[in-house]
């Protein structure tokens, strides 16, 4: 709730605005039973029509008031509760956009996505309701509950017994509900991770008829949220209904204790059931926005713990700006995924020279990605060090360092709009012909030419409208428009036909020298001729150095090239 709160500190003025609304609509509306004894106890009895007239003319205008004041705490409410859900997920982006990849995967982004959207909405709801009813209620409730008091002394005790019933009713509500709410959250992450995964492998599910599969598995996790929901709702299907038994009860009451009074008090006892009714509806409004308030505390727990997450990789107040040329240096690193329970590298000891170009080649599971994945600092190293040109990456100005790092991932990342925009990703203020040149040299521009509209053509979501190849030549060209120091290209040609594979690595090494290139791949008919070749095994450097000298003294490497390749003839 402190979250919430520190949200509204930034509308206050707004706040307190629409309160002051609320409470002269509250006003009004306990005002209107009191004329209404007036005019019943004095007009109506002693039939004086001047009476009726002017009290009722007072209602009308008490009436017009609280409609006004209503739109307007209304119009306010709706403003605050939307700038401040725009604010929060404002700032859970631009948090989630500062975390490394390691508070990622630990918060999962299905769950990250549920933050974003369900439960800044369910904050969204309470913000509304406080400033719509959760102020007004309490209001209402006391103020008709005083008047009932003074109108009618002898209910006092009755008054103050129902209460207290009723008060009691509202905390065990909110005492149940809320670590059911909490559940109900999580199971909803859960439903929408089952969901993202089906969305994201759709092609594969049919490819395998497993549709069946899938859906008894959203089935199981959509039946565990029901059941969650249904024992929230549960709570709120057993309490709402004794709050309103509580009062209604206390109106009988009222009606028994005033049976014996005369009818000259019989406005008195229309105004004092009124009040009856307003408490029931207030104490029912203030219980339903309690519900609305637990729901609103789990999901400000969990978008908290967001906003709090303290990245996993540190830095510095002063970080190093060194001049990067591409020298790589692994000093004896081991990394293990955080709750994995083996490492993925065990120490890494080797050096990448400044515009070599080096093959990475290993079985599935030998650290390939990973080992990668260091250099840009995606994540930091569990033990050992990675230097990029004599500097600690760690002590590196992380900005720095990834402007001199492009990155071409084994998936094909492409983003809704044009050709040329997705290639100016690699760099905003790159120029048209610096775009055709790096489509040239990833054989992209062909097929970019060949469509209708060229560099203009609109990509659908991830570029569902181009092959694998084509995506992943413009994610080629678009790493090599950035010109960066060192490009990593992760076993981004394995959708490239041989022909397309070989016309685009030739084109890379016309750029030899300008940087350094770690080409990780399966093939071998790939890394064989580069300037040297890593052959990596359950994490472990099996081999380092030049395709003859590999053949010469690395078995897995022998067995790589054997299996692929065959025969005992290599060169």
């Amino acid at each position: 709730m402190k979250l919430i709160l520190n949200y509204i500190r930034k509308h206050l003025g707004i706040f307190l605005l629409s309160t002051f609304f609320l409470i002269v609509e509250a006003m009004a509306d306990l005002l209107q039973p009191a004329f209404m004894s007036v005019i019943v106890d004095r007009g109506i009895k002693n039939a004086d029509v001047s009476q009726i007239l002017l009290f009722g003319i007072c209602m009308l205008g008490i009436a017009l008031t609280g409609a006004v004041c209503a739109v307007m705490r209304n119009r306010f409410a709706s403003r605050v509760s939307q700038s401040i859900g725009r604010e929060l997920r404002r700032d859970m982006y631009h948090k989630v956009q500062q975390l490394s990849m390691e508070n990622i995967d630990r918060l999962r982004p299905a769950s990250i996505i549920t933050r974003i959207t369900n439960d800044v909405a369910q904050i969204q709801e309470f913000i509304n309701g406080i400033m719509r009813i959760m102020v007004k209620a309490p209001v209402t409730c006391i103020g008709a509950v005083l008047l009932i008091m003074i109108q009618t002394p002898a209910q006092a005790p009755v008054m103050a017994g129902i209460m207290f019933t009723a008060a009691l009713l509202v905390w065990g509500n909110m005492r149940i509900g809320y670590p059911r709410f909490g559940i109900v959250q999580k199971r909803l992450d859960r439903l929408n991770s089952v969901t993202r995964e089906f969305l994201s492998s759709v092609r594969v599910v049919k490819a395998f008829r497993a549709e069946e599969e899938e859906r008894e598995k959203f089935e199981e996790v959509s039946l565990e949220l029901a059941r969650a929901n249904t024992l929230a709702l549960r709570t709120m299907a057993v309490f709402s209904p004794l709050i309103s038994l509580t009062v209604n009860f206390g109106i009988v009451l009222l009606l028994w204790i005033s049976g014996s009074r005369q009818s000259a008090e019989i406005g008195r006892l229309m105004a004092s059931v009124n009040y009856m009714t307003q408490v029931l509806f207030s104490v029912t409004m203030i219980s339903n926005t309690l519900n609305t308030a637990v729901r609103a505390t789990a999901s400000s727990a969990r978008i908290r713990e967001v906003l709090e997450e303290k990245p996993a990789q540190s830095t510095l107040e002063k970080p190093l700006i060194p001049e990067i040329t591409g020298d790589i240096y692994f000093e004896h690193v081991s990394f293990t995924y955080a709750g994995a329970g083996k490492e993925s590298l065990h120490d890494i000891h080797v050096r990448i020279h400044a515009g070599e170009t080096v093959g990475i080649i290993g079985s599935t599971g030998s650290g390939k990605s990973t080992f990668v994945n260091l250099v840009p600092r995606f994540y930091d190293a569990t033990d050992g060090k990675v230097w990029v040109d004599g500097c600690d990456i760690t002590q590196t100005d992380l900005m720095h360092l990834r402007s001199a790092v492009a990155v071409v991932p084994q998936k094909a990342l492409l983003f809704s709009g044009s050709i040329r925009e997705n290639l100016r990703w690699g760099r905003a203020d790159a120029e048209d012909d610096e775009l055709y040149a790096a489509a040239q040299v990833a054989c992209a521009d062909t097929f970019i030419q060949q469509s209708e509209q060229g560099y203009d053509t609109q990509l659908g979501q991830g570029g569902v409208n181009l092959s694998g190849g084509q995506k992943q030549r413009l994610c080629l060209a678009r790493a090599l428009v950035r010109k960066p120091r060192i490009l990593i290209l992760d076993d981004c040609t394995s959708a490239l036909d041989a022909r397309t594979e070989s016309e685009v690595l030739s084109g890379l090494r016309k750029l030899a020298g300008s940087m350094t290139v770690l080409l990780v791949s399966q093939r071998i008919s790939t890394v064989m001729h580069t300037d040297r070749v890593l052959c990596l095994d359950n994490g472990r450097v099996a081999g380092f150095g030049t395709h003859d000298e590999l053949m010469a003294s690395c078995t897995i490497y022998q067995e790589i090239y054997h299996s692929q390749i065959g025969g005992g003839h290599h060169g």
